[in-house]
């Protein structure tokens, strides 16, 4: 039929060729619209033929067809049954009309009225998701749409998996990627630590902020699979070729006594550039983590090469041997630095966070950055010094997890035990909190993140650390301690040592699984709190200076007299649809501040891990019910 119509055409075109000036065009066109109208015919033909054959089974064929793969699917997705019919389908619905609704006798917003008897009256949700704080969007599944409401947007743990331990999983830890955050300026290439922009945008050092890194990357390696990683270079067993911008560049394989073992010792002319020097392959496009051992002679780099899908943009990322913290050239080298490094020192970088953070800094306005590495292309060494296990991973929890352990106790006072901030802290209604100030959070969660490091390393420098970590919670925060009375009857260790005290809920939660942890090493590691002591346990720590009986004792003390108070303060916290953040209503006798949904949550873990450890009712009743809180079911009115 095609080639019969076509044929009639040309020799149509053939007498407008010779009639007219422009017949070649037309017939042009002509042409196009034919095969068109042919091929669109076809496909009718075809669609018809289809619909006929459809229509073709017998009713009752086709509703237990459909009733079998209904039943197919809901044996596939036992969580998600899907119904015969689309939810609340009318086939009539009743007319509407616009409607205004004065909301307050202050404001008016736009609605709709039915116009049948019933009178419903629907309000936008725009209106009610802001003046109810309440959540929902729109999605689409099971071929329906649908509209998922939410009362909070908080995800609540029923109960803990498996019973608590001091050297498991602290909460929800493993989900927390603290180095990713907006209020997290970069990772120190110095001290392998974030350092927090959130009261200060130039960076410092937090130490709450410093154990969460740490505590989530010992959470997540205990619930992630192993890492995928590749060795480029170990001296011993892999001996690649490295590249050379000159002759002058050279590298060999060389004993090293120090840590008795091979390496690479490399060399490159003090002239040279930065980027330039000895280069390694990678070319390695599935891991993004990379690790290495360094000891620079003198001064250095290590470039790290980087394709993005910024529109193929490769970036270089240079960690030099110097004080700076982080810089970016605007175009496409950022800059860390590493310190002298002139001893062995093991260094992991995210280079995926690395790149964001620098890119970040070109940013005027809080956007997020979203380039990704899709291939890591070289190494470049330069300077003088001695490198080996080059490897480049999916993860390393584990030294991320020991550089913040390492920095809790190179950084701790020792004077007074503690952490100190150096930045000031404003609370609304407080007089600002000068720096220097000490956290029980801050000083919970060291004693939290040094208990697992102690079960795992087994270093007494990490023991000696804990013993001294007590002595904030025996000193009133006035005095530079964490410790207020409330009513002069209950102690509580304060997050924020305000004058008068605030008492933050969560943080004093956190200080008291602190000590809770750091009592549980004691009776797991050394037997205390048992009548059969080990003879020769008491003088392990004496040449330390820690006298562990002592310690345990002073430990035991905080927990109880910590746990006493919060069963009896619980309720003050209840808000009746959601949970205070602090008892700042009650001392200074202002208005209440309401925690997020998000500190809500945490207020939950918390209770949960209390629920554990303790056989008290009271911790799993509270639990129920502010539980209730995040899907809309307030207490009971008069």
């Amino acid at each position: 039929m095609q080639s019969k119509m076509l044929w009639q055409t040309l020799r149509y075109l053939r007498s407008l060729f010779a009639f007219k000036k422009y017949a070649i065009l037309a017939a042009l066109i002509l042409i196009l619209l034919v095969l068109l109208l042919i091929q669109k015919d076809d496909s009718v033909v075809e669609c018809d033929t289809n619909i006929r054959s459809l229509y073709d089974i017998p009713p009752e064929v086709q509703e237990q067809l459909k009733k079998q793969w209904l039943s197919e699917q809901n044996q596939l997705n036992p969580q998600k049954v899907l119904p015969d019919e689309p939810p609340n389908q009318d086939a009539n619905p009743p007319p509407v009309a616009p409607l205004e609704c004065l909301i307050n006798d202050d404001y008016p917003v736009q609605c709709l009225k039915t116009t049948d008897k019933d009178e419903i009256v629907y309000m936008p949700f725009s209106f009610i998701e802001k003046y109810f704080e309440v959540y929902g969007a729109m999605k689409h599944y099971d071929g329906y749409d649908r509209f998922e409401f939410s009362h909070s947007y908080g995800k609540v743990i029923n109960e803990l998996p498996t019973p608590y331990t001091y050297h498991g999983m602290l909460m929800s830890f493993d989900t927390y990627n603290v180095e990713v955050r907006d209020r997290v300026k970069c990772v120190s290439g110095i001290e392998g630590v974030p350092l927090s922009s959130q009261w200060g945008k130039h960076g410092y050092f937090y130490g709450i902020q410093i154990c969460q890194y740490g505590l989530s990357h010992y959470c997540k390696n205990l619930v992630q699979k192993l890492p995928q990683e590749t060795v480029y270079e170990d001296a011993d067993t892999i001996q690649p070729v490295w590249k050379q911008s000159n002759k002058q560049c050279i590298t060999q394989y060389v004993d090293d006594p120090l840590i008795r073992n091979k390496v690479v010792k490399f060399t490159t002319p003090d002239s040279i550039p930065l980027g330039s020097g000895l280069t390694l392959h990678i070319g390695n496009t599935v891991e993004r983590v990379l690790s290495f051992d360094i000891r620079f002679v003198g001064n250095g780099s290590i470039s790290v090469m980087v394709d993005t899908n910024d529109k193929a943009k490769q970036y270089t990322i240079h960690y030099i041997t110097n004080n700076l913290l982080l810089d970016f050239d605007h175009r496409s080298n950022i800059f860390y630095g590493i310190g002298a490094t002139q001893s062995w020192r093991h260094i992991a970088r995210d280079l995926v966070t690395d790149l964001r953070k620098g890119i970040g800094l070109s940013s005027t306005k809080k956007k997020k950055v979203k380039t990704s590495i899709t291939k890591v292309t070289c190494l470049i060494v330069r300077g003088s010094g001695f490198i080996d296990n080059i490897t480049v991973s999916t993860s390393q929890h584990m030294s991320q997890f020991q550089a913040a352990s390492d920095w809790i106790v190179k950084n701790q006072d020792p004077e007074s035990g503690g952490w100190k901030n150096d930045i000031e802290r404003v609370l609304p209604g407080y007089d600002p909190i000068p720096p220097g100030w000490l956290s029980a959070m801050g000083q919970g969660q060291a004693l939290s993140l040094l208990s697992r490091a102690y079960y795992v390393y087994k270093n007494e420098s990490y023991l000696k650390t804990l013993a001294l970590g007590l002595l904030p919670f025996t000193l009133p925060s006035n005095k530079g301690g964490v410790q207020a009375m409330f009513m002069g009857k209950y102690v509580w260790y304060e997050e924020y040592p305000t004058s008068p005290s605030s008492f933050v809920l969560n943080g004093f939660i956190y200080s008291l699984i602190g000590l809770y942890d750091f009592k549980s090493l004691l009776e797991d590691q050394f037997g205390m709190g048992s009548e059969n002591l080990p003879a020769d346990t008491v003088t392990q720590f004496e040449r330390l200076g820690v006298n562990l009986p002592k310690v345990y004792s002073q430990a035991s003390k905080l927990f109880q007299d910590g746990m006493t108070s919060l069963k009896a303060m619980l309720p003050l916290y209840d808000g009746g649809t959601r949970t205070f953040y602090d008892l700042r209503h009650f001392i200074l006798k202002i208005q209440p501040k309401i925690a997020r949904w998000d500190y809500h949550v945490t207020h939950l873990d918390q209770l949960a891990l209390m629920s554990s450890i303790s056989d008290d009712p009271i911790f799993q009743q509270v639990f129920q019910r502010w539980k209730g809180y995040t899907v809309g079911k307030p207490s009971q009115h008069n």
